[in-house]
């Protein structure tokens, strides 16, 4: 009993430590980041014909610090994984840490795909048909706080979307999923892949298809990877067997 006691401190002792060294990093990246967020500002809105208003003093430095906030995000996903995969390290095979080590570099570069995706297609595209609907009927008035929550509305959350094959390859890699069971869950999926567009997307059809669609076809490149993983991982395990015996 007090063996399973100590080893259950050193695991949360463990756990502690991983989540420091995360939190630690994330808030150096947003340092970081803050001393560049007028640059990245002025980047995002290079392309806005007037300047974007301010309708009170802090709304600036929200703004700025929402925008760091991302980009320390982005710093941070790999070093997250990384401090994930060293914890669970101990109760993996050689190959499995190998292999599932190689996942933490994917993750890092789906999130920058993924916020690519939302703010080089998404919210260019949303963005042009509401001002359209909009059209001469009304004065457009764009405040600095309520455009970029629009734009991370619609950029924030395919970042973490476009996880989605990285992390089932992982969970496959270790036994967790299989293609059987993301084909048997696919409806499920499919449902809960809908309700999360229409939360995240404005209330307009157009916008819910253009995130529909491409979370539905992310989720089927998901199970052909997990396809893939699953039958290497066994001709692996069958050959480990036949070496063996």
């Amino acid at each position: 009993m007090e063996k399973e006691e100590m080893q259950l401190v050193d695991h949360l002792t463990e756990l502690r430590k991983r989540i420091i060294v995360t939190f630690v990093i994330f808030f150096m990246a947003l340092i970081g980041a803050f001393v560049f967020v007028q640059d990245i500002y002025q980047y995002l809105v290079k392309d806005l014909d007037g300047k974007l208003a301010l309708l009170g003093p802090g709304d600036i430095l929200w703004v700025y610090m929402m925008l760091a906030a991302v980009v320390a995000i982005a710093v941070t996903i790999p070093v997250a994984a990384y401090q994930v995969w060293k914890f669970i390290k101990p109760a993996l095979k050689k190959e499995e840490q190998r292999a599932t080590l190689m996942f933490i570099p994917g993750l890092f570069f789906l999130f920058i795909g993924g916020i690519s995706f939302g703010y080089f297609v998404l919210f260019p595209l949303v963005l042009s048909f509401l001002l359209n609907i909009a059209g001469d009927q009304f004065e457009t008035f764009f405040t600095a706080e309520r455009y970029f929550q629009f734009m991370l509305h619609l950029t924030l959350p395919f970042g973490f979307l476009f996880e989605m094959p990285a992390v089932v390859m992982f969970l496959t890699k270790l036994g967790i999923v299989n293609p059987q069971k993301l084909v048997k869950g696919r409806k499920f999926a499919y449902f809960i892949l809908i309700v999360v567009s229409v939360l995240i997307t404005p209330p307009d059809f157009i916008s819910d298809v253009l995130v529909i669609i491409p979370l539905l076809v992310l989720y089927e490149i998901s199970i052909t990877l997990s396809k893939i993983v699953y039958r290497k991982s066994k001709v692996i395990s069958t050959e480990t067997e036949a070496a063996s015996s």
